[in-house]
């Protein structure tokens, strides 16, 4: 009983670590995901661009890719990978030195 017991608790906590989004590299997008999903998964997300009917949400990912989303009526119906160009990185990296350069009052 005692073994049962042991087992169905470490199949509980595995499933558990599994489905947790702490131990997943990148999320899955989905074509037809709701928008409010893929805004929950990425609050850091802006938008990028308002074209009638469409919406498309910016993310950036690492130092040198972003995501483009584009929705459609809260459906997601494009998902675009890109790569940063070098001077936005070298932008970012001037500004984030002057903030640390200057005094704070």
């Amino acid at each position: 009983m005692k073994k049962l017991l042991i087992i169905l608790s470490m199949a509980i906590a595995i499933g558990a670590m599994s489905s947790c989004t702490v131990f997943n590299k990148t999320p899955t997008y989905k074509v037809g995901m709701d928008e409010k999903d893929f805004l929950k998964m990425n609050p850091t997300a802006v938008i990028s661009n308002l074209e009638g009917p469409q919406k498309t949400y910016r993310v950036v990912r690492d130092d040198k890719f972003y995501l483009l989303a584009t929705f459609e009526d809260e459906q997601l119906i494009r998902l675009e990978e890109k790569e940063l160009p070098a001077y936005w990185n070298q932008n970012n990296f001037q500004q984030q030195e002057e903030k640390k350069d200057k005094p704070i009052y």
